[in-house]
């Protein structure tokens, strides 16, 4: 916890249900630092989730990436739906196990940021968010 530390955090993650409306899986996140633009990843899982034991998976989890004051940054349904961002996601082994599930990439400034998961066409259940930071 010592601010002068050069430790950086790798991932964090939040299961809970997802509901529709306002009742979405949100996960905050701050990007510390006064310069450089971190690599991170973000995914939202569901339907892997079942053969791990968890009750009512989210069928089809989309994940939204939003700045400080709401704005869209990015957003990902299917995380295969861009071929680019796949490959990379690929490559650095953080591909989600089913093709439902929702993975986007981004670089980003340091700031305060949320991941927002909701169910396709507003289907609820249980989702996952997870956050890492490849720097």
């Amino acid at each position: 916890m010592d601010p002068g530390s050069d430790s950086t955090l790798a991932n964090i993650s939040s299961r809970a249900v997802v509901e529709t409306g306002d009742n979405v899986l949100i996960g905050g996140f701050t990007l510390g630092g006064s310069s450089g633009s971190p690599q991170i990843i973000i995914r939202a899982l569901g339907p892997s989730l079942g053969p791990l034991g968890v009750a009512n998976p989210l069928p089809d989890p989309t994940v939204e990436l939003r700045d400080a004051n709401a704005a869209l940054l990015a957003s990902n349904d299917d995380w295969k739906e861009d071929a680019a961002q796949a490959s990379y996601i690929e490559a650095v082994g953080l591909q989600p196990q089913h093709d439902l599930e929702s993975a986007l990439a981004a670089t980003l400034p340091p700031g305060a940021y949320t991941a927002v998961v909701a169910g396709k066409n507003g289907a609820t259940g249980v989702a996952l968010v997870e956050v890492y930071n490849l720097q």
